[in-house]
């Protein structure tokens, strides 16, 4: 019997099980470039509310936040992505506090929320900033995917 070579490379090429691996970052800051430039799917579910930050799931690793003016959050998504407004990330370390813009349609892998016991507080990913800042006098408008994701104590979560 001679082996079928045009099956290398298939995750089962018998139909038995498949393994369903979870999204690269690379994956990820993909889908979030991607869905940033189709705004006419996701700009009617923005919501804003001046209290805190609204949240809204467009599905399992994607979701937007408003953030109003003055408020913030820790680092929910391995990446990210400015739709409009202002935000910073703000990272506080051992040598200081250090805050960077985000810059809008530029997408920022953040990296995969860390396990370990020592980790950034609020589940926020290992090496990455602690939280996310507005820093305008406007609303801003966020991408985020992967990671835990908002939870509905962190504000407003709804879903489409």
């Amino acid at each position: 019997m001679v082996p079928d070579l045009t099956m290398r490379g298939q995750d089962d090429p018998h139909g038995r099980a498949v393994t369903v691996h979870p999204p690269t970052v690379g994956q990820l800051a993909s889908r979030v470039r991607d869905l940033a430039g189709r705004p006419g799917e996701w700009w009617r579910l923005v919501g804003f509310d001046a209290e805190r930050p609204v949240h809204v799931r467009l599905d399992d690793e994607v979701w937007l936040t408003t953030w109003p003016p003055g408020h913030g959050g820790p680092v929910l998504g391995a990446v990210s992505t400015l739709l409009a407004g202002e935000l910073a990330e703000v990272a506080i370390t051992e040598s200081g506090v250090t805050e960077r813009p985000l810059r809008a349609n530029r997408v920022r892998v953040h990296g995969a929320p860390d396990a370990s016991p020592h980790g950034s507080p609020h589940g926020a990913p290992h090496g990455s900033p602690n939280a996310l800042t507005n820093p305008g006098p406007a609303f801003a408008v966020s991408l985020h995917a992967g990671g835990p994701g908002p939870l509905p104590a962190a504000g407003q979560v709804s879903d489409r």
